[in-house]
């Protein structure tokens, strides 16, 4: 802005003095015209005079010069200036300053010849003699005889010239305080004209740079050009303002939105580049936006098959669906599901891809089928073998009253076990779907172990199994009492059913923290199998099936146990050495959050 504004003031400053130079040359024109004009007319006037009361002597050119070289001589003691009497032919008659007889012919003089068509002649003309300009002016004695005789009158110009001087040495010094004046002034417009276009351009480059709060103050620019320009910008801004908050509003959505989906979106631009991958697809697939967005899709560290498809999608145009199984970052089964986007109606501008991990659904679903199978075959066992027993006592089998016996006995085994397995099932299921209600409230450990110790020592004792506790006194832990007790009994039941005779059955229960409680059940029975250990929870689930099954158990005990440990917002652990026994280790809070 500086810049233009020095323009301007130069500019102005230009012109200024273009004007007063132009003013200056034709007032110094004018005035050395005018002066040699006035001067001019006095000569001729002069020589009028002269004429009228001079008598003109005719005769010989000889005679002549003396008479005329002295009146030439009086005139310019009268007069100040050189006077000359010329003959009609040119011969010089007399001359103030010059021997006439030494001078040469005037007749192709100028100013001589001038007189002798239009009766006054007049030339201005550097004397080599003088060193001076000299301005000679000359009337014919009549001027109506192209050859009559001559007076001429010549004057030095040196006064005129000095006048002239003087006159440019005060153009040129008005000029020079007049520059000094016009820039100042100059200036000043400049700068009252500048000063508002500084403040919009810089409001403009501070929107350039995003800022879109920055105003021009348009108070004292008035309703001119300037103050207009001023509202447009403030307008501009304004209007900017609010469409970038509405676009952050909404890129801040987008962005919300696109963070916490469960699926992964990355969006392709038709030409292949990548300009848009969500968090969830970083997940997913194992790399940063940071390193792949404006790169290739092709670029991508992973398997075939997904840039095949997405190439398949640039191609066709068309929705593609397909499930792939991923081993980077993890081993997970990906829903894939490519669909095209088109920018107008027949824009097309890329496709978006949206990856859905359906691991656990389909893992899920695959539960539930073996659920549905294990449930189906778990009812069918023990009504196949009522509906059997039955079918013997109905055939004839009830007239021998010590089999009948022994058939009814297993009926009602079978019935018995039919009943627990459909309760473990019901109860599970209100478990898993958390429609049971937990009442919690302080528990003292001491009193509740000891309760529950007496409850299975008479099933260890069968058994011959040492049924040993350990535990810190004092210790208290909020929880529901009743569902407390079903988790131990169930682990302890199991270790009981799965330690040989003579063995041995631990429970220890100590203070982890300030904050948790550790409660541990260890046997000396016959162990898991490592392969079995990370299933070991699952529904119907089970080791040994036929020594579960001869044991009573349904093969939901430890399912259970599991999801009750959950609801109690604690952990279980197992680690198992076959032969040697089994550890189950279950962590809860002390206080209930």
């Amino acid at each position: 802005m500086n810049s233009f504004r020095n323009r301007l003031t130069f500019i102005m400053i230009g012109m200024i003095a273009l004007s007063v130079t132009a003013a200056g040359f034709i007032m110094a024109k004018t005035f050395k015209d005018t002066h040699i004009q006035t001067l001019e007319d006095s000569m001729v006037r002069e020589m009028q005079i002269v004429l009228s009361k001079m008598d003109w002597k005719e005769g010989d050119t000889a005679s002549l010069i003396p008479y005329f070289t002295d009146e030439a001589d009086v005139l310019k003691s009268y007069t100040g200036e050189r006077v000359t009497f010329i003959a009609g032919d040119g011969t010089v008659l007399g001359d103030s300053d010059f021997a006439a007889k030494s001078m040469d012919n005037h007749q192709d003089r100028l100013e001589v010849a001038e007189a002798h068509r239009t009766g006054v002649g007049r030339e201005i003309r550097y004397s080599d003699t003088l060193k001076e300009n000299l301005l000679y002016v000359a009337i014919a004695t009549d001027p109506s005889n192209p050859s009559s005789n001559v007076i001429r009158l010549a004057v030095s110009l040196n006064e005129v010239e000095q006048s002239i001087y003087r006159l440019w040495t005060v153009l040129i010094i008005g000029l020079l305080i007049l520059f000094l004046v016009a820039a100042f002034i100059s200036y000043r417009i400049a700068l009252s004209l500048t000063r508002p276009l500084e403040q919009i351009t810089r409001v403009a480059q501070r929107i350039k740079h995003m800022d879109y709060k920055a105003r021009v103050n348009v108070d004292n620019r008035g309703r001119g050009e300037i103050g207009e320009l001023g509202h447009a910008i403030n307008t501009m801004a304004e209007s900017l303002e609010v469409q970038m908050t509405r676009i952050r509003e909404n890129e801040s959505q987008l962005e919300s939105v696109l963070d916490n989906m469960i699926n992964g979106v990355i969006m392709i631009e038709d030409t292949g580049k990548i300009v848009l991958i969500s968090r969830r697809a970083e997940e997913l697939l194992g790399f940063s936006s940071k390193e792949m967005v404006g790169r290739n899709f092709a670029e991508a560290k992973q398997q075939f098959e997904l840039s095949q498809l997405i190439q398949e999608g640039l191609t066709l145009r068309e929705t593609i669906r397909e499930e792939i199984t991923f081993y980077f970052p993890e081993e997970r089964l990906l829903e894939l599901h490519i669909v095209p986007i088109y920018h107008d109606v027949n824009e097309f501008g890329g496709v978006l891809l949206v990856l859905q991990d359906v691991t656990a659904i389909r893992r899920l679903e695959r539960m539930r089928s073996e659920f549905v199978a294990n449930v189906s075959h778990e009812l069918k066992t023990p009504v196949a073998a009522v509906k059997g027993f039955a079918e013997t006592l109905l055939g004839g089998g009830v007239k021998d009253e010590e089999t009948a016996r022994s058939f009814l006995q297993i009926i009602f085994d079978e019935s018995e076990r039919l009943n627990r397995l459909i309760g473990d099932i019901l109860e599970l299921s209100k478990i898993e779907s958390r429609r049971v209600p937990l009442y919690f409230s302080p528990v003292e450990v001491d009193a509740f172990i000891a309760k529950i110790v007496t409850m299975m020592e008479p099933e260890a004792q069968k058994k011959s199994i040492r049924l040993e506790v350990q535990l810190e006194n004092g210790l208290y832990v909020e929880a529901d009492e009743d569902r407390l007790g079903q988790i131990v009994i169930n682990l302890l039941a199991n270790g009981i059913n799965y330690t040989p005779e003579g063995g041995k059955v631990s429970l220890v229960v100590w203070a982890i923290d300030d904050d948790r409680i550790g409660v541990k059940i260890s046997d000396t029975g016959i162990g898991i199998p490592k392969k079995d250990v990370p299933r070991i929870f699952e529904r119907f689930y089970r080791v040994d099936k036929a020594r579960s099954r001869s044991s009573g158990g349904t093969g939901l005990g430890l399912s259970i146990v599991k999801h009750l440990v959950e609801l109690h917002k604690g952990t279980i652990t197992v680690s198992s050495t076959v032969g040697v026994g089994s550890t189950f280790v279950i962590e809860l809070p002390v206080l209930q959050q």
